[in-house]
């Protein structure tokens, strides 16, 4: 067979086959893969799956997470999943600092600067503020919240200020469409504390810039005092809320406090470098308070300390009665980021209801026990809700506060109203004293943040501020340059 092979393949025409070429041809017809031992064979290339990742927009940018005093939390980054151009600047937010901005991005597309620097001041204030901003985008159903001068197609963004000068303050201005941070130096210190560094408070005078946007006629001096501490109460609450949006903050308060909301920590304390710098042993504001209205002044600030601490104690009641009924399919962490992000959507949709001007925290609380019921929550939630401002004489209470005030609640009751088996689930409360000052007297801004103590806010007439639109220097002066018209006739 081999050699009528080779004479038809190997050799065209027919000629003797020498012993030699048969056995070289046979040679090659027992290579692989008809041999017995098999030859290397090269390594195979294996050929990419294809997975769908999408693109990567969006730098990382390193900030305080809390406050600077706060050691165990310092300096870390985070994501912005959107684009940032130099600056940093982005469709809704610059920033402003002469001979500093604009910031430039690294290699990576990152603002990765050394802490503290000018550099850095201006890339974490930015990231604090654009994460406000988004986290009650969210809550609007993705929606972007106006700043109070985005109408009739006006898409001037807000701009930061991180070191705009010296004083020991913040503040929002409609007119500058700006955030202003300053820095002083404390008596008998001579470290600088810069306002801008603390996520506390820009993420406070953030939610004013916020909450203008929604309730425009709410900054204006001509409500009452329970409608200023609104203001300042959603101030700090933004800076709760934000700080348990981030996953690595809530672990480590979870940790810290053994998930105990009302244990000594460093989130009700708000900005505690700053209230230091003042004389203050914790901060300037703590938000895990018992303060009712009777204990407190008109001062905006001092008032709103009430409702901010209704709000915190909701926030630790409703997280005990999940961590009970959740505890074992769910870590702490995962449930607390959870009920405050409940919470926080639950308090900026009343706050959206809320009246146009004049609101007063009973407003909210009713507004929050409705939109509550509606959308279905345990009764339980209400019942926290109605109790912890009855308590601090917001609003009057269909039950006693025998159970709460023993700490004989049935957290384990979804269906709890406080009062046995005769409650109802009421979701319509009155004010506990219609009569008080806070509801009728002139707002003291004395002590308050510097956004309330402009003159935009505290002379320009409700009405104007109500209807949103950019403002200037002559409507801060209206009054005077119509009575000089006058007068020059």
């Amino acid at each position: 067979m081999i050699i009528q092979e080779l004479r038809e393949k190997a050799v065209p025409e027919y000629r003797e086959v020498t012993g030699a070429a048969v056995a070289d041809y046979t040679k090659q017809l027992l290579q692989p893969p008809f041999t017995m031992e098999a030859a290397p064979m090269p390594s195979p290339v294996p050929a990419p799956i294809p997975v769908p990742v999408p693109p990567i927009v969006g730098p990382r940018i390193l900030v305080y997470k809390q406050d600077p005093t706060i050691a165990e939390l310092g300096v870390r980054a985070i994501f912005i999943p959107s684009p940032v151009l130099n600056g940093p600047t982005d469709a809704r937010i610059t920033t402003q600092l002469t001979g500093t901005t604009p910031v430039a991005r690294n290699i990576n597309g990152d603002f990765i600067f050394v802490p503290n620097s000018p550099e850095f001041d201006c890339a974490h204030t930015y990231a604090v503020v654009r994460e406000t901003m988004t986290m009650y985008q969210r809550h609007n159903g993705g929606a972007p919240i106006p700043f109070a001068w985005n109408t009739g197609g006006n898409l001037d963004r807000l701009t930061v200020f991180p070191r705009s000068g010296a004083g020991a303050n913040a503040f929002y201005s409609r007119t500058a469409k700006a955030l202003k941070f300053l820095f002083f130096t404390p008596t008998g210190s001579s470290q600088q504390v810069f306002t801008c560094r603390s996520l506390d408070i820009v993420a406070h005078e953030a939610g004013h810039a916020i909450l203008d946007g929604l309730k425009p006629g709410w900054l204006s001096a001509g409500n009452p005092p329970q409608t200023g501490g609104l203001h300042e109460s959603f101030g700090d609450l933004t800076a709760i809320f934000l700080a348990l949006s981030m996953p690595d903050l809530a672990e480590a308060l979870v940790a810290l406090t053994k998930a105990n909301l009302h244990a000594k920590s460093f989130l009700p304390n708000l900005a505690e470098q700053f209230g230091q710098g003042l004389g203050m042993p914790f901060g300037l504001r703590n938000a895990d308070n018992d303060l009712k209205l009777s204990q407190v002044s008109n001062e905006v600030h001092a008032i709103s300390q009430v409702f901010t601490g209704g709000v915190y104690d909701v926030l630790a009641d409703i997280y005990a009665h999940e961590r009970i009924r959740q505890g074992a399919t769910k870590s702490p962490t995962v449930i607390l980021m959870e009920v405050a992000d409940r919470l926080c959507k639950l308090l900026f949709d009343a706050i959206v209801k809320a009246p146009a001007t004049g609101a007063t925290y009973t407003d909210v609380v009713n507004q929050m026990l409705q939109i509550s019921a509606a959308q279905g929550d345990p009764i339980i939630y209400r019942t926290f809700i109605r109790n912890r401002f009855a308590f601090r004489e917001v609003v009057t209470s269909p039950t006693p506060f025998t159970e709460m005030l023993s700490g004989e609640m049935d957290l384990m009751n979804a269906d709890y109203t406080g009062d046995g088996k005769t409650a109802k689930d009421v979701t319509n409360v009155k004010p506990a004293d219609t009569s008080s000052a806070s509801l009728r007297a002139v707002q003291d801004r004395s002590m308050c943040c510097g956004t309330m103590q402009l003159p935009e806010f505290q002379i320009i007439d409700k009405n104007k501020l109500t209807t949103k639109g950019d403002l200037g220097d002559d409507d801060i002066l209206a009054a005077e340059l119509t009575a000089l018209k006058k007068a020059f006739k």
